[in-house]
């Protein structure tokens, strides 16, 4: 298994770093950052791969319950507070754990474990369910089929998934996207274009068509757009 990339938000930077020392002792958790205020995350959560957050809840900014609704699904979050009060809402948040402070090892060691317990488990799941893709809009998680999706739009933090039905949006960003779908359905067409390539149905100029929707296809993506899908 690959290790698992960790994230720490909290305003105590006493607590950021007990965290910090706690990760660098097991080899299947990976460093990446640590931050005091949980919206300067943002950024760094859309770019960049983030497979578990561990976040405190009691934050002047926002609070912790409250920004778990703001980040990209698929992000394992265990909460960590000195106030046992908020246990019941983290859980019903659906996050996967609640460490109250002080902090031990020994029950760091257990949350950990759950996660990676969780991330194997979907990865299996994953392999079954290759034909999908879990979108987190919202507070709901939706499994959107590769056959209903029509294309994928950059909107500045977010991005649009347009289905034949409806339209998702969600925290996310359009490289890891390229990443994650398959190449064998989907294609990079435009800095804010993903397409569903068997969902396209005319090339007119430089742009596409999928349907009466008109997809701009910019110079760099030309020349492979035009021999993978018109020739």
């Amino acid at each position: 298994m690959k290790t698992i990339k960790c994230l720490v938000i909290d305003d105590e930077e006493l607590a950021r770093g007990l965290l910090k020392t706690y990760i660098g002792r097991l080899g299947f958790l990976q460093f990446v950052d640590e931050m005091a205020n949980p919206l300067d995350a943002l950024g760094l959560m859309k770019d960049e791969k983030i497979d578990l957050l561990f976040l405190d809840i009691q934050m002047p900014e926002i609070k912790g319950t409250d920004f778990v609704k703001l980040i990209p699904d698929g992000v394992q979050v265990i909460f960590t507070t000195a106030y046992s009060e908020y246990a019941l809402q983290g859980y019903e948040l659906n996050v996967v754990d609640y460490l109250l402070k002080p902090i031990t090892f020994e029950r760091f060691l257990l949350a950990v474990n759950k996660v990676k317990a969780k991330i194997e488990d979907s990865g299996k799941t994953g392999e079954m369910l290759s034909d999908s893709l879990t979108v987190k809009s919202g507070y709901d998680l939706h499994k959107v089929k590769y056959d209903d999706l029509l294309y994928i739009e950059s909107d500045s933090e977010y991005v649009n998934f347009y289905l034949e039905d409806k339209k998702l949006m969600s925290l996310q960003s359009l490289k890891k996207l390229t990443e994650l779908l398959p190449s064998d359905r989907f294609m990079r067409v435009h800095r804010s274009y993903i397409v569903n390539k068997t969902k396209v149905t005319t090339l007119k100029g430089r742009d596409i068509f999928i349907g009466k929707t008109e997809i701009p296809v910019s110079a760099q993506y030309f020349e492979a757009v035009k021999k993978e899908l018109f020739e």
